[in-house]
């Protein structure tokens, strides 16, 4: 797994599946345009929503969460990174929301 930055994340949205493993309320507040929202304890059970063949970014509030979640994403045959910093270094930068 690999932690890459919010900038290598906007750049490579358009070829991979950014997946949003934060609570639903933290997603209210806005999320990565085109993200897929899975909360990290419905992961497992939400797997066959994801495309093994697509490289996925993992996000939440920091980056802890999403970080796990690669691991778990790799072990389970994904080529999953996570981004540094979460969606408050998203918002930081001023990357767009929906």
């Amino acid at each position: 797994m690999a932690e890459i930055t919010v900038t290598e994340t906007e750049q490579r949205r358009s070829t991979v599946r950014i997946l949003d493993v934060r609570e639903d309320f933290e997603v209210a507040e806005g999320m990565i345009p085109g993200a897929l929202h899975i909360p990290m304890g419905q992961l497992q059970a939400r797997l066959s929503e994801l495309d093994h063949k697509v490289p996925v970014i993992a996000v939440c509030r920091s980056g802890n969460r999403s970080a796990r979640v690669a691991d778990a994403l790799n072990g389970a045959g994904f080529s999953a990174d996570t981004m540094a910093g979460g969606m408050i270094a998203w918002i930081r930068a001023g990357l767009p929301t929906t």
